[in-house]
């Protein structure tokens, strides 16, 4: 693997990455991603997509296809590696998403937003840079304050809202 070292330490920038699973990864995708035009196909191929099965306007199962076994199970690994870190983007959102869902369907969502960060870090060529354990936060204290004034809106108030000064 050493003709593959630069791509190695690429996919190792990414949290609960470790040297085994970038190999893992590697060894089952390679270095050209040409084969997937964009990221959703190559989540798709790995199979951590969820199902969108609807029939007559009713949603039924969502179920993942199979996909990749090797390389989902990898990264479902990660997923569970991320699950018990602290203070990064993707254990965030792992615990954002274990308060509306169920943690083996936490899971394959974390599996996912691993995939596409892969994908883009193995075809732009550069290391993965964490958004900070506070990202989704400040996202869903932004959409709070709008579903607020919405809120007050309808019903018949006029308000403006200003952030308040931190004082350091």
């Amino acid at each position: 693997m050493v003709p593959f070292k630069e791509e190695l330490d690429l996919l190792m920038t990414i949290p609960g990455i470790q040297v085994l699973t970038a190999l893992t990864i590697l060894s089952e995708v390679g270095i050209d991603l040409s084969a997937f035009p964009s990221d959703k196909q190559f989540a798709s191929w790995i199979g951590v997509c969820s199902g969108n099965k609807e029939s007559a306007g009713k949603h039924l199962s969502g179920q993942t296809t199979k996909g990749n076994v090797y390389l989902r199970a990898a990264l479902a690994e990660v997923s569970w590696c991320l699950s018990r870190m602290k203070d990064n983007y993707l254990s965030s959102q792992y615990h954002h998403f274990t308060r509306r869902m169920v943690k083996p369907k936490a899971i394959v969502a974390c599996c996912h937003s691993v995939a596409v960060i892969a994908y883009h870090v193995l075809t732009k060529r550069k290391p993965y840079q964490d958004l900070g354990p506070t990202y989704l936060d400040s996202l869903t204290g932004e959409r709070m304050a709008k579903q607020a004034l919405r809120r007050l809106d309808a019903l018949g108030y006029d308000v403006s809202i200003t952030p308040k000064e931190v004082q350091a």
